[in-house]
């Protein structure tokens, strides 16, 4: 497998190209629109075939490439099962695989940053998990339908039950983190962990909730173009 973690200055994203080695086919994992030049040339230099564009979910800090690669490309747009995008070729339930040649990427419905959030395990060992959990945090639960409580059952039902050694890649990150693994996080992730009764101290649900209602962050400044634009899989209004 070919695994390669792609970076977008402007808005703190990770992108992730994945792909079969052998039969070379690809897919790219929230892509950016302001890097299609850059993953496109990337593509063609390692003769890769882009077969999906795979989103997490409906982003509001950046528009995806996706729809421009379709155009360029002939990949298909894939989006969670719930994602409110009826142009994208692809809604993926959870629990259902995508393949590109022998690489496996899991569907695991995460809701909580949004309803229709997905992370994605990929051949077992590593999982993409988008604005879900991030390196010693999480995504935020004040819009687009988000809720604090699903996104505690999420993190800590589902994504805390993989093996502590499973590799956790994230959608974005602030601090200059690039990976972390399932049992870094059940240590040390203050979102979850109440440090001040020690490593790997859950915190309570409701606990979660009283700290996730309360963090008072500021919009996504590209929030009013960038959500209506990728409800049509990344088309921005002229």
């Amino acid at each position: 497998m070919l695994f390669r973690q792609l970076f977008d200055r402007d808005t703190w994203t990770y992108s992730y190209l994945i792909a079969d080695e052998t039969t070379k086919e690809a897919v790219l994992v929230d892509p950016v629109l302001e890097q299609v030049d850059r993953d496109r040339q990337l593509l063609q230099e390692l003769g890769l075939t882009l077969k999906y564009g795979l989103e997490t979910h409906i982003h509001a800090d950046h528009v995806t490439g996706t729809g421009k690669l379709r155009e360029l490309t002939g990949c298909l747009g894939v989006v969670p099962e719930r994602a409110q995008a009826a142009c994208a070729d692809r809604h993926l339930a959870d629990g259902e695989v995508l393949k590109v040649g022998a690489v496996e990427i899991r569907a695991i419905a995460t809701p909580g940053h949004t309803q229709c959030h997905s992370a994605y395990l990929v051949n077992g060992d590593r999982v993409l998990t988008g604005d879900a959990l991030f390196i010693r945090g999480c995504g935020r639960t004040d819009f687009q339908s988000g809720d604090p409580g699903s996104l505690y059952d999420a993190i800590v039902g589902t994504l805390f039950a993989l093996p502590d050694n499973t590799w956790v890649y994230p959608g974005h990150d602030y601090r200059g983190h690039s990976v972390s693994t399932i049992g870094e996080e059940k240590q040390w992730n203050p979102r979850f962990i109440d440090l001040n009764q020690g490593p790997g101290t859950l915190r309570d649900r409701a606990a979660f909730i009283e700290l996730m209602n309360h963090l008072k962050l500021p919009d996504p400044q590209k929030i009013m173009e960038a959500v209506p634009a990728n409800q049509q899989c990344g088309k921005v209004a002229s």
